[in-house]
């Protein structure tokens, strides 16, 4: 992947150069990259993420986690 440039917290992107970085960030998450995931490999906050996936055009995918099962048997939630 390429590098994504050092930004500091409230630094503002903008341009071609915005569009570019959130073509590089949707292509990592199409790759199965979590949101958290792409911020611990940049080091940009979760709503810097988002609105530049947001931009690029993403499809977010559905959250992961527990859905649909129980925590204590990690089973199915629904009763046969």
């Amino acid at each position: 992947m390429a590098k994504t440039p050092e930004l500091a917290r409230n630094q503002r992107v903008t341009g071609a150069e915005r569009s570019k970085l959130g073509s590089e960030l949707l292509k990592r998450y199409q790759k199965g990259a979590s949101i958290r995931e792409i911020c611990a490999e940049t080091g940009y906050s979760i709503g810097r993420v988002r609105r530049l996936l947001v931009d690029a055009g993403v499809e977010f995918r559905g959250r992961g986690g527990t859905q649909g099962r129980s925590r204590k048997d990690g089973g199915s939630s629904k009763s046969s």
